[in-house]
């Protein structure tokens, strides 16, 4: 009998959370040989912890963790795959944004022999900025870091057990789980879904977080800005020679005039915030660095609630 872990990563959820099991209860759970819901409360200041252990009084097969802060998605997400016990495991969004249908569908595919199972959007009803964000971000991705990422997009997925036992492995900060799972590169498939329009709650998914995603994204899988840095430095070095050659051989054969001020300070300022702006993808790279080598957990749980499986409170693998 296989079964399937329904992660599902929790921030100011309360609201959403009954609702969003009620609807898998119905649309997908009893069409599964065996599951268990792992629910992980990435640091909520709501009412999402309470809501979550009524709904574990409800149902023994719900699994209950609770990090001791919040620690952003990626190391949720890692501690739900980290301590569930499936064959299988899938990620969820607690917004209700996404079919619950689609989990069945993902489940299928992974019995047809998948080792991933990507949930690719076909639409989304999100606002313009939050759509055009997501486009630029997808779009980035697949040109610079990952050629398989898919045009849509995908937050939800399935993994096999051995995906999962990989992305325990890797213990990475500052990155991104969804890039991971295609980094990978096991068998994938593919289910399409629209996703809808959020109705309950508001989304803590802020601006400053959709600029953090996409410079982890980059910096952990692309070595092109320090391409970028190298490219840069020798144009600038041919471009000086040959500047300063002309120089030279004006200063010779003709009459040598200043430029003027306004040249000289443009010049001046270009080639200064340039620099500046090379170090500063260099210190991205230096922080990543020295933030792994500092080795702390990826997340830490403060309490688990479930069906007896171990803890795995430092966010290490076991």
């Amino acid at each position: 009998m296989n079964k399937l872990s329904v992660i599902i990563p929790v921030y100011y959820n309360a609201d959403s959370l009954r609702l969003l099991y009620a609807d898998m209860k119905e649309k997908a759970l009893p069409y599964l040989e065996d599951y268990e819901i792992v629910m992980v409360d990435d640091g909520s200041a709501d009412d999402s912890w309470a809501e979550m252990q009524g709904l574990a009084e409800l149902d023994s097969k719900i699994k209950l963790i609770r990090l001791s802060r919040n620690f952003g998605s990626h190391a949720a997400i890692l501690a739900g795959l980290s301590n569930c016990t499936g064959d299988c495991a899938t990620v969820k969004a607690a917004d209700l944004q996404e079919p619950s249908e689609m989990i069945t569908e993902m489940y299928r595919a992974w019995k047809d022999g998948n080792k991933v199972v990507l949930a690719v959007r076909t639409d989304r009803n999100d606002g313009v900025f939050q759509s055009l964000f997501a486009n630029f971000y997808y779009f980035f991705v697949r040109k610079l870091v990952l050629k398989t990422m898919p045009k849509g997009g995908f937050d939800c997925y399935l993994i096999d057990r051995k995906v999962i036992e990989v992305l325990k492995l890797l213990d990475e900060k500052n990155s991104a789980v969804t890039l991971q799972v295609l980094w990978a590169g096991f068998k994938t498939g593919i289910v399409r879904y629209a996703r809808k329009k959020r109705e309950i709650g508001r989304s803590r998914w802020t601006f400053a977080k959709k600029v953090k995603l996409t410079i982890d994204s980059i910096v952990s899988f692309s070595f092109v800005p320090i391409r970028f840095m190298s490219v840069v430095g020798v144009l600038f070095f041919i471009i000086s020679i040959i500047w300063g050659i002309g120089l030279i051989l004006y200063r010779i054969f003709g009459n040598l005039q200043v430029q003027g001020w306004t040249t000289l300070m443009v010049v001046l300022l270009f080639s200064a915030g340039l620099i500046m702006m090379t170090l500063g993808i260099l210190g991205e790279y230096i922080w990543r660095a020295t933030d792994a080598a500092r080795n702390r957990p990826v997340y830490i749980i403060d309490e688990i609630k479930g069906n007896g499986v171990p803890e795995n409170p430092d966010g290490k693998p076991e």
